[in-house]
């Protein structure tokens, strides 16, 4: 399929529904953002962690791949010099907005291609994406556009999916085994039935070829384990069933927690121009 084709597809996924809107969808608009936020960062503490918010002070920071701007909204609290954020979707430009427009602010919110930001060289002190370029075609191509929007020792985090993961392999278990094709490939199973058309997965040694081979001088990498991994939350909105439904009843998450961190579905990276 041919790479505008496919872009197409996950720009209409990602128009009927948000990630994080199924969090949303009662009450009124402040309450559903609400729900929104609380659960996000109930289901995932490490992101806070991981982004760092109080580094965007007195920085320009884009984030890629708004969302439903609940990440938007705390690196504004960060206080930087000027805050961007784009996304591939109108309808998460339109949540964003209205986010911050109840907080009385606003923002600075682009539709927009990854692979193609529409800025000048060296425009940002700090790039955050989580969860977004392992969706878009040409994933190497939006590390390229990070690193050239950065300015000299800028720094990126994002976040892309693990390859190797308990994710992986329930699907695996699901497309693979159980539909009589223990041969197909986990790059295929993610490639249709992972959230939109054509997402992608690595492993910690591909992403940080890929990295490094856009330039950045420095890269550390760390795989963390998630709530889909442990069957928490809303995960599995496409794949409903009884043996999901019995596999959430039944998942060992005490022992998986301790003995299968290395095996989650996010892989964690920061890099320096």
């Amino acid at each position: 399929m041919q790479s505008p084709d496919l872009k197409l597809r996950v720009r209409d996924y990602w128009d009927e529904m948000s990630c994080g809107e199924v969090y949303a969808l009662d009450g009124s608009a402040a309450r559903s953002l609400s729900r929104q936020e609380i659960a996000r960062y109930a289901l995932e503490p490490y992101i806070e962690e991981f982004a760092r918010y109080a580094d965007a002070r007195d920085k320009d920071v884009l984030e890629i791949g708004v969302g439903m701007g609940a990440d938007h909204a705390r690196w504004a609290s960060g206080r930087p010099r000027s805050l961007t954020g784009i996304d591939l979707t109108a309808r998460a430009i339109d949540f964003t907005r209205l986010r911050f427009a109840m907080a009385g602010y606003q923002p600075r919110l682009y539709v927009a291609d990854a692979e193609r930001l529409p800025f000048p060289d060296a425009s940002f002190d700090l790039v955050y994406s989580w969860g977004v370029l392992h969706h878009s075609p040409d994933t190497a191509r939006c590390f390229a556009e990070v690193k050239r929007v950065l300015r000299s020792g800028g720094v990126a985090r994002v976040m892309i999916y693990h390859k190797w993961s308990l994710v992986g392999l329930m699907l695996w278990l699901r497309y693979g085994l159980l539909s009589g094709r223990c041969f197909r490939s986990l790059d295929d199973i993610y490639f249709h039935h992972l959230e939109s058309p054509g997402t992608k997965c690595y492993d910690v040694g591909a992403a940080r070829r890929m990295v490094a081979n856009t330039g950045f001088s420095e890269c550390t990498i760390r795989v963390q384990l998630t709530h889909g991994d442990l069957l928490q939350g809303a995960v599995g909105q496409r794949h409903r069933g009884f043996l999901l439904d019995m596999a959430k009843r039944l998942w060992p998450r005490f022992i998986l927690r301790k003995l299968a961190a290395e095996y989650g579905h996010y892989l964690l990276i920061e890099a320096r121009r």
